[in-house]
């Protein structure tokens, strides 16, 4: 059963048009290295339990668990999930399960991946410009970059920005745009966004990440403490207009960076 809700911005829409070229704080763009090229190719292929059978395998439970998205499903498919988990983990990298990173934080269990994209996706061409808050190691804003030419993603922890800037060169994945900055102050100078997805609950929506929705745009994204649930919300004529959905157990939604 989905509840609906409206949100009051405590602010008039502002529309941002800073250049990044421009700025010493702009994002990253993952650069080009051919040396990583023939490493990359043999890495991504698998073998045994990260093979192209084992990953065929989760889309099946995907489409099992009711993501009947093509488009998501072809993108879940595209993107090699063990590249981006531990190499003591790889075996159990396309179980649909979260795993450690470090520094207390997890990649998402693909399940919730999938339905959080779907979400911003259904009904739509394309995912249009989009923001990440909490990057991780790379793996969402990945799947994210074969569903739209435009992704930047936030990252507050700088050891997990270097992991997923090394995996998105390994991918050769390039229209992904990392930063180190505290996610709930979103990315104004890049905005606004037609998506916004967060990997990390807060205990309520970010008034930051409300003003950097673009009208007609959507935001999904995890909210609470103790009992967190999730949050699509949709920029319409008449405001922000808010569904609440399924029960979700995310890490916290920090400030500042490290």
């Amino acid at each position: 059963l989905f509840r609906s809700y409206r949100f009051q911005c405590c602010r008039a829409w502002r529309c941002f048009n800073y250049t990044l070229a421009d700025r010493s704080d702009a994002f990253s763009a993952v650069a080009f290295d051919s040396s990583v090229d023939a490493v990359s190719h043999g890495v991504l292929n698998g073998i045994g339990m990260t093979s192209q059978r084992t990953r065929t395998r989760m889309i099946e439970r995907l489409r099992e668990k009711g993501i009947r998205n093509e488009s998501v499903l072809k993108a879940m498919a595209a993107v090699p999930r063990h590249v981006f988990v531990e190499e003591a983990l790889a075996s159990r990298a396309y179980e649909d399960t979260a795993l450690p990173l470090g520094m207390g934080q997890t990649i998402s269990q693909p399940y919730v991946v999938a339905r959080m994209i779907e979400l911003l996706l259904n009904g739509r061409q394309s995912l249009g410009k989009t923001l990440e808050i909490g990057a991780g190691c790379g793996y969402q804003a990945a799947v994210l970059a074969q569903l739209t030419n435009e992704v930047y993603a936030v990252e507050r922890l700088a050891p997990l920005l270097e992991k997923a800037k090394a995996n998105m060169r390994t991918l050769q994945q390039f229209n992904v745009r990392l930063k180190h900055a505290d996610g709930q102050f979103g990315l104004p100078e890049a905005g606004p966004f037609d998506s916004i997805i967060v990997a990390a609950a807060g205990a309520s929506v970010p008034p930051a990440l409300l003003q950097q929705l673009a009208p007609g745009g959507r935001m999904v994204l995890p909210v609470g403490a103790a009992e967190q649930y999730l949050s699509f919300i949709e920029h319409t004529p008449q405001g922000y207009i808010e569904n609440r959905l399924d029960a979700v157990r995310f890490v916290p939604l920090l400030s500042g960076t490290q």
